[in-house]
Protein backbone atom coordinates (compact mmCIF):
# COMPACT_ATOMS: atom_id res chain seq x y z
CA UNK A 1 0.00 0.00 0.00
CA UNK A 2 1.46 3.18 -0.36
CA UNK A 3 1.68 6.55 1.72
CA UNK A 4 -1.28 8.62 -0.25
CA UNK A 5 -3.41 5.23 0.21
CA UNK A 6 -2.78 4.80 3.66
CA UNK A 7 -3.00 8.65 4.64
CA UNK A 8 -6.92 9.21 3.05
CA UNK A 9 -7.27 12.91 4.94
CA UNK A 10 -6.16 15.38 7.53
CA UNK A 11 -8.80 16.24 10.20
CA UNK A 12 -9.58 19.32 10.51
CA UNK A 13 -12.15 19.70 14.38
CA UNK A 14 -11.84 21.98 16.55
CA UNK A 15 -10.43 18.82 18.97
CA UNK A 16 -7.87 18.03 16.09
CA UNK A 17 -6.29 21.54 16.26
CA UNK A 18 -6.19 21.88 19.87
CA UNK A 19 -4.71 18.61 19.97
CA UNK A 20 -2.15 19.99 17.24
CA UNK A 21 -1.43 23.36 19.30
CA UNK A 22 -0.39 21.52 22.37
CA UNK A 23 0.44 18.60 22.09
CA UNK A 24 2.44 18.20 18.60
CA UNK A 25 0.03 15.79 17.58
CA UNK A 26 -1.40 15.31 14.07
CA UNK A 27 -4.62 13.63 13.30
CA UNK A 28 -5.43 11.50 10.16
CA UNK A 29 -8.65 9.33 8.38
CA UNK A 30 -6.50 6.81 7.43
CA UNK A 31 -7.19 3.56 5.64
CA UNK A 32 -9.13 0.85 7.93
CA UNK A 33 -6.58 -1.98 7.34
CA UNK A 34 -3.30 0.06 8.33
CA UNK A 35 -1.71 -0.75 10.96
CA UNK A 36 0.01 2.32 13.35
CA UNK A 37 3.41 1.07 11.58
CA UNK A 38 1.91 1.84 8.11
CA UNK A 39 0.47 5.11 9.07
CA UNK A 40 4.01 5.86 10.61
CA UNK A 41 6.06 5.06 7.93
CA UNK A 42 3.83 6.91 5.52
CA UNK A 43 4.00 10.70 7.67
CA UNK A 44 7.43 9.96 8.06
CA UNK A 45 7.98 9.81 3.80
CA UNK A 46 5.33 12.06 3.01
CA UNK A 47 6.02 14.65 5.53
CA UNK A 48 10.12 14.56 5.98
CA UNK A 49 9.13 14.57 9.43
CA UNK A 50 10.37 12.23 12.44
CA UNK A 51 7.11 10.30 14.10
CA UNK A 52 7.53 9.58 17.74
CA UNK A 53 4.21 7.64 18.38
CA UNK A 54 0.81 6.74 16.56
CA UNK A 55 -2.44 5.76 18.35
CA UNK A 56 -5.73 4.49 16.59
CA UNK A 57 -9.65 4.44 16.91
CA UNK A 58 -11.59 2.73 15.20
CA UNK A 59 -15.66 4.20 14.25
CA UNK A 60 -19.05 2.56 13.72
CA UNK A 61 -20.43 3.81 10.77
CA UNK A 62 -23.93 5.75 11.75
CA UNK A 63 -27.38 3.98 10.72
CA UNK A 64 -29.24 6.75 8.02
CA UNK A 65 -32.85 6.73 7.08
CA UNK A 66 -34.15 8.26 3.98
CA UNK A 67 -37.88 7.23 4.33
CA UNK A 68 -38.57 3.71 4.23
CA UNK A 69 -34.85 2.98 3.41
CA UNK A 70 -32.61 2.37 6.04
CA UNK A 71 -28.52 2.15 5.36
CA UNK A 72 -25.04 2.75 6.79
CA UNK A 73 -22.51 5.39 6.48
CA UNK A 74 -18.88 3.48 6.29
CA UNK A 75 -17.06 2.45 9.02
CA UNK A 76 -13.55 4.51 9.25
CA UNK A 77 -10.49 4.96 11.30
CA UNK A 78 -8.46 7.55 12.60
CA UNK A 79 -5.04 8.08 13.55
CA UNK A 80 -3.35 10.42 15.81
CA UNK A 81 0.36 10.82 15.23
CA UNK A 82 2.61 12.26 17.93
CA UNK A 83 6.02 14.49 16.18
CA UNK A 84 9.24 14.37 18.07
CA UNK A 85 10.60 16.81 20.23
CA UNK A 86 12.05 19.79 18.09
CA UNK A 87 10.04 18.56 14.63
CA UNK A 88 8.36 21.02 12.63
CA UNK A 89 4.85 21.15 12.64
CA UNK A 90 3.71 20.17 9.57
CA UNK A 91 1.02 22.85 7.72
CA UNK A 92 -1.64 20.63 6.01
CA UNK A 93 -1.27 22.73 2.56
CA UNK A 94 1.90 20.57 1.89
CA UNK A 95 -0.27 17.66 1.48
Amino acid sequence: MSPYEVLRSPLITEKSEGIRALEQTLCFRVHPGATKTDIKNAVQKIFKVKVDAVRTANYQGKMRRQGRSVGSRPDWKKAYVKLKEGEKMVEYAQI
